[in-house]
């Protein structure tokens, strides 16, 4: 027999027989498993509404519904685990009807027990390999693009010893830093460094969903949950089974939707929007925010429970203004071989000050490839905001804070933009609820950047 943990299989033996029932659920029991047992198909169906399983044991003939009855309707509701059925008459009609409807296998009365073992270590392991196509199949709906991460500044070789000393452990990472600066590049570097790399590495970001979605997206739902819930639905959680689940912008997740992430990283269970059935998984969770969740805990806006649950430890990312040292390296990166960068060009770059970070350096080296010239990237190539803010700044205050000099920016590319905050947070390379915390955190009105009407 190969090498497995019987501590991972949930089971579930149905046979009305109580003595050799017993028997069954005793011997398992002792070898690790996680048993339930049901006398009969219709308690063995008010089990399988509460609890999840990965392979189940029936008897084929019993009083009531019958075990061949209750394969006929687990496989009508599409159940995921694997069945095995059990016969004292051991005829082959009965055999084939059992492989078509869907059954793993079947044994006859008498047995040995150690061959039923064997039985349901095969079934569990296909039900872990058509786990892993679904997750599979999943992963390929929402792939995204990658980037690598880059940079040899003394801030990033920090992050990198963190991402190795914690890559390997199963422990929650809390990932900090403003819009921009690469938290799911880190995240993805995580995973890779772990011994969960051959499992999936799924996404979601708390923003960009209503408190609704991001429940059904996390947990999945049942058929008729709610309206529009034509079909059932698995959670992100039961795709990131046996990975890792990243989720972005954690400080903007929905109180209630605390509590229920909170159950999960406590002990594994979770239900699907819709169902009472209970379902467990093992997934390692890498969180990131832009935000203070130190502040939010302490003002009431962020569970300080939940903190302590994704903040086992926290890796802190450098804005792009803090780390120039690495800006030739990923202007190159980002530029390609085919390409070059006027010096004139570089050096104004340097003194950006990069509120967007990364992203909006992407944003600025993907507009300027669109408008250069035989692969030379020059100074009419650049984004106004970067030129104009360069001549501004030309003769700085000697007490000029970096603080000043960020805001002066925001201030400027607003006023260009006639206070159109969309716009503004494109020209920036950041989402309009970044900069809007930009406005809160340097106290920016619209009598400054008034020169027409602001958008609402």
């Amino acid at each position: 027999m190969s090498n497995y943990d019987p501590k991972t299989i949930d089971l579930l033996f149905v046979d009305d027989d109580d003595d050799f029932r017993g028997t069954i659920v005793r011997r398992f029991d002792r070898r690790g498993f996680r048993v339930a047992q049901a006398a009969s198909s219709e308690e063995a169906l008010r089990l399988i509404e509460r609890r999840q399983f990965d392979v189940a044991v029936f008897d084929m003939v019993m009083p009531g519904m019958t075990g061949l009855e209750l394969l006929e309707k687990l496989k009508a509701d599409r159940a995921e685990f694997e069945i095995i059925l059990l016969t004292g008459q051991g005829t082959i009609e009965s055999a084939v009807k059992t492989m078509k409807l869907g059954a793993y296998d079947y044994l006859t009365k008498p047995f040995p027990l150690a061959e039923l073992e064997v039985l349901i270590q095969k079934a569990y392991e296909r039900r872990q390999l058509s786990k892993e196509n679904r997750q599979l199949r999943a992963l390929l709906d929402r792939s995204q693009p990658k980037w690598d991460i880059i940079g040899d500044s003394l801030p990033m070789q920090e992050v990198f010893r963190l991402i190795r000393r914690a890559g390997p452990s199963d422990k929650a990472i809390l990932i900090q830093g403003e819009s921009g600066t690469g938290k799911e590049l880190v995240a993805r570097a995580l995973h890779q460094n772990s011994s969960r790399a051959d499992n999936p590495l799924v996404t979601v970001n708390c923003t960009s969903l209503s408190e609704t979605l991001l429940e059904s997206e996390l947990f999945g739902h049942e058929k008729g949950a709610f309206t529009g819930a034509y079909t059932d639905k698995t959670g992100l959680f039961e795709i990131a089974d046996g990975g890792t689940l990243f989720i972005d912008e954690v400080g903007d997740m929905p109180s209630s939707m605390q509590a229920k992430l909170l159950r999960v990283l406590e002990d594994g269970s979770m239900r699907r929007v819709g169902s009472s059935k209970q379902r467990r998984v093992n997934v390692r969770v890498v969180s990131a925010t832009n935000r203070i969740l130190r502040a939010d805990v302490k003002d009431g806006r962020f569970r300080e429970d939940l903190f302590y649950r994704v903040n086992v430890m926290s890796i802190d990312l450098p804005p792009l203004r803090d780390r120039l040292d690495d800006l030739p390296l990923l202007i190159a990166h980002f530029l390609g071989d085919e390409w070059k960068l006027e010096t004139d060009a570089l050096q104004l770059l340097a003194h950006f000050r990069w509120p967007g970070n990364i992203r909006q350096l992407i944003n600025v080296i993907e507009r300027a490839k669109i408008l250069a010239d035989n692969h030379m990237v020059t100074l009419q190539d650049l984004p106004p905001e970067i030129i104009e803010f360069a001549s501004q700044q030309s003769q700085p205050r000697d007490d000029a804070t970096l603080a000043e000099i960020e805001r002066a920016q925001v201030v400027d590319v607003l006023k260009r933009e006639r206070g159109n905050k969309t716009q503004a947070a494109a020209a920036l390379g950041i989402t309009r609820r970044a900069l809007y915390r930009l406005l809160d955190k340097y106290d920016i009105r619209a009598q400054e950047i008034q020169t027409a009407p602001p958008d609402a």
